[in-house]
């Protein structure tokens, strides 16, 4: 039963993504997507933080940083495209970085994020396409330790580059978030902190705020009002809550009597959100826990990946299902970082998957980082085989095409 679903799901994945698979020589082609890395559970370590960015020369380049008990972690780790994804080279390996994400202005590539788990701030540039980079010592955004984020969008509104980042106070207690908002003129030197603004860190109520106890990895947003909002992932059972706060347009406070809780499918784990203005619609991709899947725990069901549209933030649709496999526990796509590419989105995929060596440790400890092209994802049908799966789906429009 088990090997005639995996053969299905292959078939489908041929359809609908991009199937050459080769790391360090290593073939996977069971894997769906491109495999970019892979590091056997073996080793101890896992990857995580996965980044992709499109450069001014088409030119497509990905990131990852390594976490768990093996050698080099809290490394990041950053590979090049020259053929729309097809293949993909190492090009540089950064030390005391962690979290990051990439994004380009003015020419230069930037990954952005912490020094380490719960380290400092710091920002890294490239100027020649992410070959070399500048040091951790020209990039620290502060002086304090204890910060948090995910590879979540740096986008640009209003003159300025945004990213939401969190501090965790305690660090030795997961989930002590400090939620606030990083932002700077785009004509900056971004590696100067005097550069930089803050907001005020806000605290999650556990007292008034209900359901949850934590929020984290926000997505800087501006709504078609015009206003700058932080909407994050809420560590809740319920799966659908995330929650948003008004930032001033100048960067410099967040409101937090302008706080409110929306339903977003999948919103329990990390998601990205971006505008497309050609639909003016926002979409995003999350690890939606399927009913088929939902005896198992939900914030960690990450075994499927759906993408959703809202014209205003805060009415989200199920657009379809993209990746899937039907195993919960050591399978999972997850922690995507996307990008529009014309008619297309490309995905940069945390990815826990057989690889012949043990597979996975677990679905959320992954061992590859992986590539997938949604080919016409203005117009994306759900496949013919996945459908069932949103079946019983009552909460959420399913968009039919």
């Amino acid at each position: 039963m088990y090997t005639t679903t995996l053969r299905q799901f292959s078939l489908i994945s041929l359809l609908c993504f991009s199937v050459m698979c080769l790391a360090h020589g290593q073939d996977f082609p069971d894997v769906p997507g491109v495999v970019i890395e892979h590091l056997p559970k073996s080793t101890g370590n896992y990857l995580g933080s996965p980044s992709i960015v499109i450069l001014p020369d088409g030119k497509y380049i990905t990131s990852h940083d390594i976490f768990g008990k093996g050698p080099t972690p809290q490394h990041t780790h950053v590979f090049e495209s020259g053929d729309r994804g097809k293949s993909w080279q190492k090009v540089a390996e950064l030390d005391s970085l962690w979290w990051a994400t990439l994004f380009v202005n003015k020419g230069a590539v930037y990954l952005f994020g912490t020094t380490k788990e719960y380290g400092r701030m710091s920002i890294r540039r490239s100027a020649d396409g992410g070959h070399t980079w500048s040091s951790v010592d020209d990039g620290y955004l502060s002086t304090e330790q204890g910060f948090h984020c995910a590879s979540v969008p740096v986008q640009v509104f209003k003159g300025r580059i945004w990213k939401g980042m969190e501090r965790n106070v305690p660090a030795t207690s997961w989930g002590n978030f400090q939620s606030f908002v990083a932002s700077a003129p785009v004509d900056a030197n971004l590696l100067d902190p005097k550069s930089w603004s803050f907001t005020q860190r806000l605290k999650y109520d556990r007292e008034n705020w209900k359901p949850g106890n934590a929020w984290l990895e926000g997505n800087v947003v501006m709504t078609p009002k015009g206003e700058i909002w932080n909407i994050l992932r809420v560590n809740n059972l319920e799966d659908d809550q995330a929650v948003m706060y008004r930032v001033s347009n100048d960067g410099q406070t967040a409101d937090p009597t302008m706080v409110k809780f929306i339903k977003l499918p999948g919103a329990t784990k990390k998601f990205n959100i971006r505008f497309d203005p050609k639909s003016k619609q926002y979409y995003s991709f999350t690890n939606y826990a399927l009913p088929k899947h939902r005896v198992y725990k939900r914030q960690r069901a990450r075994n499927a990946q759906v993408m959703l549209s809202s014209p205003d933030l805060e009415t989200w649709s199920i657009r379809g299902i993209v990746l899937y496999h039907p195993d919960v526990e050591k399978h999972g796509f997850q922690y995507l970082d996307w990008q529009f590419d014309g008619k297309d989105i490309v995905i940069a995929s945390r990815t826990a998957f057989d690889d012949g060596m043990g597979g996975a440790d677990n679905q959320h400890n992954s061992n590859f980082l992986t590539f997938h092209r949604l080919k016409n994802f203005r117009t994306y049908r759900n496949p013919s085989a996945w459908e069932p799966l949103l079946e019983g789906v009552t909460d959420f429009a399913v968009l039919k095409f």
